[in-house]
């Protein structure tokens, strides 16, 4: 013991300087759930949805519009441009669909009827002036999308041997379409006498129009011929669509033949359909072979 402590209880200590007193902490008791209210369970908040990065949205197509479904796989710029293509290409439709008719069928009932139809030739001339016009710029738009559309270009595997084969043998079937393309503008023209087309200025315009659009696929059909020779996949790429297209009109041809009993018409779509079937599917292995991809 220290001099001059007591001996006895220790009396209680105090805290210490600068410690606070410990007091326990407040017991919580639940609240009674109110009347008429009942509770609730708790729900758990659904997760939020993927965010994605939002691609540019083209122009909204309406049916009737004549548009082609754009390619998904497209890039912006690309898409840009198909867009931009395909107003064009209305336009340049319109012009010629309107313009050859009018310039035709007006020139006929001018010369066979009175001179008043020269001025529906002089309105059709404008029409298809428009139309070129329309085509010059879309030619433009083409040629920068090729600047940026790998297909366009000469092929990677240029060098190989099968993808200059298989280029070859897609010029030489663009070449039989050229033949096909220039032999239905002919037929029609052929048959324009029969259905009595070159005694009625309507009838010889839309005569007219209907031969020159197997006559412009033919065109674009040779403008191919020079790029596959330069193993350009995109040459076979038009190829097999122009072929599409004159399947149809073959197979027209076949149901007529079949509906009149007249064997030479039904042969002769029959063969036309048989050959496109089969450029077709040639065509679709050449651009992959051009491609350098295995078949």
């Amino acid at each position: 013991m220290y001099p001059g402590q007591q001996p006895g209880p220790y009396p209680p200590q105090g805290p210490y300087q600068g410690q606070q007193p410990y007091y326990p902490p407040p017991q919580q008791v639940p609240y009674p759930p109110q009347q008429g209210y009942p509770q609730q369970p708790q729900q758990p908040y659904p997760p939020a949805p993927p965010q994605y990065q939002q691609q540019p949205q083209a122009p909204q197509q309406h049916l009737g519009e004549g548009e082609m479904r754009l390619d998904p796989g497209l890039t912006p710029d690309q898409r840009q441009l198909v867009v931009r293509i395909q107003q064009q290409a209305k336009t340049y439709a319109y012009g010629f669909v309107l313009g050859i008719p009018l310039t035709f069928g007006g020139a006929h009932y001018g010369i066979t009827r009175t001179p008043i139809g020269f001025a529906a030739t002089a309105v059709g001339l404008v029409a298809v002036a428009v139309g070129l016009f329309a085509m010059t710029r879309m030619r433009a738009l083409k040629q920068q999308l090729r600047l940026i559309t790998p297909d366009a270009w000469r092929s990677p595997a240029a060098h190989l041997p099968g993808a200059r084969k298989a280029a070859t043998l897609a010029a030489y079937l663009n070449g039989v379409l050229v033949l096909l393309s220039f032999a239905a503008a002919g037929y029609l023209l052929y048959k324009g006498a029969g259905w009595g087309a070159y005694g009625n200025s309507f009838g010889f315009g839309a005569l007219v129009l209907g031969a020159f659009i197997p006559f412009g696929m033919g065109i674009a059909a040779a403008t191919t011929i020079p790029q596959l020779l330069r193993v350009i996949p995109a040459g076979a790429k038009v190829g097999r669509s122009l072929y599409s297209i004159i399947m149809v009109l073959a197979t027209t041809v076949l149901v007529e033949g079949i509906k009149g009993k007249d064997p030479l018409p039904a042969l002769t779509g029959a063969v036309v359909v048989a050959v496109c079937l089969g450029a077709m599917t040639l065509l679709g292995r050449a651009t992959k072979r051009m491609r350098g991809e295995s078949v």
